[in-house]
């Protein structure tokens, strides 16, 4: 008996170890390509429908990190449209309120600030929303973006 039940024990410790969580909520692991976005400056409203054909956005979590790019597909050939946005950092989720510390960022002036969010999901959509604002550089914006899961 006590050959039987130490293996099973071990094992059941091991299981139990590897699927612990820190106490954060990892629904969001995964990677989510942006479907659209809204983003409000004042009274002014700016809808953008991505253009697949155009340009790319995905944003990945794991259970402690994010990270984000979008780049035009083109590589930089067409003027009008040379895109490339990347940043990184850690967020932390409770329940819908996402808070995120960018910690990386190819507009060095973001590194550092943290931005408060509420998350939505129906089903494999992402739905981020919240105020991004930086006073020293003049940005005091809302935002609203929707990402569908990548399968």
């Amino acid at each position: 008996m006590k050959k039987i039940l130490l293996p099973a024990l071990i094992m059941g410790l091991c299981a139990c170890q590897n699927g612990a969580t820190t106490g954060k909520d990892h629904s969001l692991s995964g990677t989510y390509r942006l479907l659209n976005s809204v983003t409000i400056k004042g009274p002014d409203t700016t809808r953008v429908a991505v253009d697949d054909s155009r340009t790319e956005m995905l944003k990945m979590f794991n259970g402690t990190h994010f990270s984000f790019f979008n780049h035009d597909k083109a590589k930089g050939a067409d003027s009008l449209n040379n895109l490339y946005v990347s940043g990184a950092g850690t967020f932390v989720l409770e329940g819908n309120n996402y808070t995120e510390n960018l910690d990386y960022c190819n507009y060095r002036a973001w590194e550092g600030k943290q931005f408060h969010f509420t998350v939505e999901f129906r089903g494999d959509t992402l739905i981020q929303s919240g105020e991004e604002a930086i006073p020293e550089l003049g940005i005091n914006q809302v935002i609203r973006e929707t990402y569908v899961k990548v399968k």
